[in-house]
Parts: C-alpha cells; sequence; structure tokens
C-alpha cells in the first residue's frame, strides 16, 4: 500500500483538483464580492456548522478513536466538484455552487488542518504525529491541492478542449480511489459500515434539514436553497481519503469517507428526483 498511499493517492487527488481548476474562471472568485450574503451562509454552513454537528455526533455515538477521527476528516473537507452538477440537475443557483467550491478549495488548505487539530483536542486523542504541525498539514495540502486548482484556473482557457476529458478520467480516479480505499479494509468493511454508516447517514440527513429550517429564517430563494442543499450534503470524499491517508498511519481512518462517500448519492439522487418535482 506505500505506493499506493504516498504516491498514487496525491497524484489523483492533484489532477482531480486541476480538473476542478479548468473549469473555473477568475469570475468564480471574484463573483461573491458583489452578492456576498449568500456565499457567506454557505461558507458558513459548510466550515462552522457542519464541523459543529459532526463533533456533536461522535461525542455521543460509540466509535472508535480512528472512525470518529475519521468523521471529523469528511466533516472538514470541502464540497466536492460532483455538488456543481447535481446544483444544477437539481435547478439550483448553479453560479453560487461554482463560487462556493472556487473558494472552498483555496480555504481548504487552513480550514481543513484547523478543524483537525481542534476536533483531536476536543476528541481528548491528542494531536498530529510528532513530525506533523498545523503548517507542515497546510503546505501539504497547498502543494496538493491548491496549487492544482490555481494551474487549472490560469489554463483554463489554453486547455479548454481538454477539461471534457479531464473531467471524465477524474470520475474514474475517484471511483478508483473510492473502491481501493474501501479493498484496502475489505476484510473489516461490513464491520466498518455496521459502525460508522448510521453516523454518516445521520450527518448527511442532519445537515439537510439544518439548511432547510435556517434557508426559511434566512428567507433564501429556491434556487439558492438548493444549492446549499448540494454543497452541505456533497463532500469532497477524495480529498478527505488523501488527508486520512496522508497524516495518519491506519487506512481506518479513511472508512467513513469511503462510505460517506456512497451514502451522499444515495440521498442525493432521490432528492434531487423530489426537488425537480416541486
Amino acid at each position: 500500500m506505500g505506493i499506493v498511499t504516498d504516491v498514487i493517492l496525491p497524484l489523483s487527488l492533484a489532477f482531480i483538483m486541476f480538473s476542478l481548476g479548468l473549469g473555473l474562471s477568475i469570475t468564480d472568485f471574484t463573483r461573491v464580492f458583489f452578492k456576498p450574503r449568500d456565499f457567506l451562509i454557505g461558507l458558513f454552513f459548510q466550515i462552522i456548522i457542519l464541523p459543529i454537528v459532526a463533533i456533536i455526533l461522535v461525542l455521543f455515538w460509540p466509535l472508535s478513536p480512528e472512525l470518529s477521527v475519521g468523521v471529523m476528516i469528511l466533516a472538514a473537507a470541502p464540497g466536492g466538484v460532483t455538488s456543481n452538477v447535481l446544483t444544477s440537475y437539481a435547478k439550483g443557483n448553479i453560479a453560487l455552487s461554482i463560487s462556493l467550491t472556487a473558494i472552498n478549495s483555496i480555504l481548504c488548505v487552513i480550514t481543513v488542518p484547523v478543524i483537525l487539530i481542534i476536533s483531536l483536542s476536543i476528541l481528548g486523542y491528542g494531536s498530529l504525529n510528532d513530525n506533523q504541525s498545523l503548517f507542515s498539514v497546510a503546505l501539504q495540502m497547498f502543494l496538493i491541492v491548491t496549487i492544482p486548482v490555481i494551474l487549472g484556473v490560469l489554463l483554463s482557457n489554453l486547455l479548454s478542449s481538454f477539461e471534457k476529458l479531464a473531467k471524465n478520467i477524474s470520475i474514474v480516479l475517484f471511483v478508483l480511489v473510492l473502491f481501493g480505499a474501501i479493498l484496502s479494509q475489505r476484510e473489516n468493511v461490513v464491520s466498518y459500515f455496521a459502525q460508522a454508516g448510521l453516523i454518516m447517514f445521520a450527518l448527511n440527513i442532519l445537515m439537510m434539514i439544518i439548511v432547510y429550517f435556517l434557508s426559511k429564517y434566512f428567507k433564501s430563494s429556491k434556487e439558492t436553497f438548493r444549492c446549499w442543499l448540494m454543497e452541505v450534503g456533497l463532500q469532497n470524499g477524495t480529498l478527505a481519503i488523501v488527508v486520512a491517508n496522508t497524516f495518519f498511519a491506519s487506512t481506518v481512518y479513511l472508512i467513513p469517507a469511503a462510505i460517506y462517500s456512497l451514502i451522499m448519492y444515495a440521498t442525493a439522487i432521490p432528492l434531487i428526483y423530489f426537488l425537480r418535482r416541486n
């Protein structure tokens, strides 16, 4: 597993983030300054509310330390590029979804390490490994997440014809990463699913319920509400898996992310059908 976790997984994530960048433009980053309210609320859902809900669930749910940390890694991950596509299918605010994905892809270099370190402290599991610090985690994430996104944006005009192929390759890589993570724990995957499956489902459903009621409070438009639903429900599972593999010795830490990557589609697809019907 050494070459897979140390080389193939980070390179796969880097390419996925690069393909994300190819579909973005500078406008996607600057648009938020003209209509900041809906963007800031969406960001608040993702980087504040989601981790808080996750930590509360973990504190009261009987999980092993590894699985508990794995839940928090998933909760810290930003929304994935899939949320843009499914927001479109749900007839939500696509521009807002793309802006949230764009900014979150840059911010996660700081938010993921900070949320992870705070979570470890609250759970009483100590901190990161002795040779890792907030800076070292942020630096590694900057290299495999932020730089590929920036390169993709800068090269988007030059490689516009390559964008569709890059997206398809990214989907294949995501599937390979997901099933590779599951296969690495194939002897225990049923047990882990029994332990962590319900909490990941609960996290997904709870966040959608919270977004529903808060969108009523904020009097958001139907399109904005649908965008927020997709953004909080669809996390970047590949990033979570790579973070778990990069910063923790055992592959058990990535199981919640792998499980959630399956659950989020199982809930999102019927939800989209319902939203389109109504």
